[in-house]
């Protein structure tokens, strides 16, 4: 793949989606939400009243079904059997069942397949998940890995969902956030954790703009070779 790529890795809620649409607008890059595709296929299995747990009633679904992923602007619009599901995705039902399809190692190799496929289409790419520079694109040009308080993450899914008038409690979020991070970290395959030569940055307490400012900043001064001894 001749893809120029940059992965931005972490746990839920530490702003990686935020990040990763505005670094690639600064880039000039498409921007691949991984959490997208993972949420596309749960929300389909959902419909279909398939058992999230059995892996090969999912996989069924995935077959029968004809899923489509956009680049729109800074967003990764989903499409699911000819039907714009863009904020379906979103639900918080999806969000507390995604789990079951990113823990099953095939359901993530068929993904993984999906996702790099997306990526191929273009010339610059700018990617973020749980394990895209330690397994989807190991070869990735520049990798980083993002990490934030629990209660800070919670928060701004709080506020996230509030925004959206979705009602839901703070003390749930933070249960369910937990939860995601030991589930993400304990599985078999793709495990969450950073890649051996990704940037690691905490935004507990750095806003979007600072976050994207550091991670410019660190691909610029390499790609010139300032900041070098």
């Amino acid at each position: 793949m001749n893809t120029w790529i940059t992965t931005i890795d972490g746990p839920a809620g530490v702003g990686k989606s935020t990040a990763a649409r505005m670094l690639a607008q600064r880039l000039k890059a498409v921007f691949l939400d991984t959490g997208a595709t993972y949420r596309a296929v749960t929300l389909a299995a959902m419909r279909k009243k398939a058992d999230l747990s059995d892996v090969q009633a999912v996989i069924t679904v995935m077959k029968q079904t004809r899923f489509e992923f956009m680049h729109e602007g800074d967003v990764l619009k989903v499409i699911i059997d000819g039907q714009d599901c863009t904020q379906d995705i979103r639900d918080p039902r999806v969000t507390q069942n995604v789990r079951h399809i990113a823990a099953a190692p095939k359901l993530r190799t068929r993904l993984v397949k999906l996702q790099q496929a997306f990526a191929s289409r273009f010339d610059k790419v700018v990617t973020e998940g749980r394990d895209q520079g330690t397994v989807v694109f190991p070869y990735a040009q520049f990798k980083f890995f993002l990490t934030a308080d629990p209660a800070e993450r919670a928060r701004r899914r709080y506020e996230e969902l509030k925004a959206a008038g979705k009602e839901v409690e703070f003390e749930t979020l933070v249960e369910q956030i937990v939860q995601r991070d030991a589930s993400d970290e304990n599985r078999s395959v793709g495990p969450l954790k950073p890649a051996p030569d990704a940037v690691l940055i905490d935004t507990t307490a750095i806003d979007a703009q600072g976050v994207v400012q550091k991670m410019f900043t660190f691909i610029h001064e390499k790609q010139h070779g300032k900041g070098q001894k």
